[in-house]
């Protein structure tokens, strides 16, 4: 399983900023971690690692873009400039070698152009697979662009030209069509699929079941990308394990307090140990009926925030913006709740708190 995620931090100096980072990376067992715009030079890369609990890190020229990979690769730094940082990467256990290049492209088509060129010299060069991932900051069609003035195609045509000449193709997504938005009120807000990952023929073959998925956002005008390249099987035993964040459920006490007095008789640790018994197997369809499937619940209020803000998108509407609120405030409940499960089963005593309430 190769997982990796690219976020646009928009500054990672804020605790909530690496405590959401952290999450991400127990919830979709990461790999590998861009972050894009960090806020920060790369005297504190050093000191971003070590809270990610993560092996290696490097930065592009401006560190507009910070990677950072675990043991499982060994990795280097290909080139980097302002707009890109090209790694070769190859898997320790499977070998699987590939190149990978992290985009951050300036915004004004004029600036884009020599990214564009030295995206076209690289493909005559690599002769691996090879993927090309993130802020492209132009679209590839009008219908990746919703609001705002109607969107002149020009402004595009040295990036198509860019992904034929490379032998690039689109590698789709899973989730929300758009990727960024400006954020602002109703009747301005303005929405673009600006993320992307594009990939040669031969990163075709070797990974044909690789996937991305558009995450919801959170405090960011873009969603986070995630890049799988294989399945995760999840073959867990499950057992009873009591969860801490059963005690915040207003009905956990009274259902203590009316199993703890019923009469058992017997000698004191026989009455104690059956009143455990009997506590356990309560809480445990308690907890179905009342929470569900946590890692489930939290990735269908995803799905449902990233429907949510399509709909506003295309509809921009006072009702549904609210109902996009509503959505988000569980969605970070849910979250919340995953993150307390997470860290009483990591047992990492240094993972603090932050701030998704």
């Amino acid at each position: 399983m190769i997982s990796t995620i690219i976020w646009n931090a928009r500054g990672i100096r804020t605790s909530g900023a690496i405590e959401r980072l952290k999450l991400l990376k127990q919830i979709h067992n990461l790999s590998f971690i861009v972050v894009l715009e960090p806020f920060l030079d790369n005297s504190h890369l050093n000191s971003i690692k070590i809270q990610l609990s993560i092996h290696q890190a490097s930065a592009n020229v401006n560190d507009k873009i910070w990677v950072f990979w675990d043991k499982e690769f060994n990795a280097k730094v290909l080139d980097h400039d302002e707009q890109q940082l090209s790694l070769e990467m190859k898997h320790v256990e499977n070998g699987n070698l590939f190149h990978l290049t992290v985009i951050y492209a300036k915004c004004k088509p004029i600036l884009r152009r020599p990214l564009w060129e030295v995206l076209r010299h690289k493909s005559t060069t690599c002769n691996v697979p090879w993927c090309v991932i993130r802020d492209f900051n132009v679209i590839a069609s009008v219908e990746e662009k919703i609001g705002g003035i109607p969107y002149q195609m020009s402004k595009s045509l040295d990036f198509l030209s860019m992904m034929e000449d490379c032998g690039l193709m689109d590698l789709g997504f899973y989730g929300s069509k758009v990727t960024w938005s400006n954020e602002r009120g109703q009747c301005a807000i303005v929405w673009k699929s600006l993320d992307r990952g594009l990939a040669n023929d031969l990163w075709l073959e070797d990974f044909p079941a690789a996937t991305i998925t558009h995450l919801a956002s959170a405090r960011s005008d873009h969603n986070p990308l995630l890049l799988e390249l294989h399945t995760r099987q999840d073959n867990g035993k499950k057992y009873f394990k009591f969860l801490k964040c059963w005690v915040d459920n207003k009905s956990f006490l009274p259902l203590v307090s009316e199993i703890w007095n019923r009469e058992v008789r017997g000698n004191p640790m026989w009455v104690f140990h059956q009143k455990l018994k009997a506590l356990s197997h309560a809480l445990s369809p308690r907890s179905r009926q009342q929470y569900g499937d946590i890692f489930q619940k939290t990735k269908e209020y995803e799905q449902k925030v990233k429907d949510a803000e399509l709909i506003w998108a295309q509809t921009n509407n006072d009702a549904d913006r609210i109902s996009l609120n509503e959505l988000k405030a569980q969605y970070v409940r849910h979250l919340k709740v995953e993150q307390d499960v997470l860290k009483q089963k990591t047992q990492l005593q240094w993972f603090k708190e932050g701030d998704a309430n």
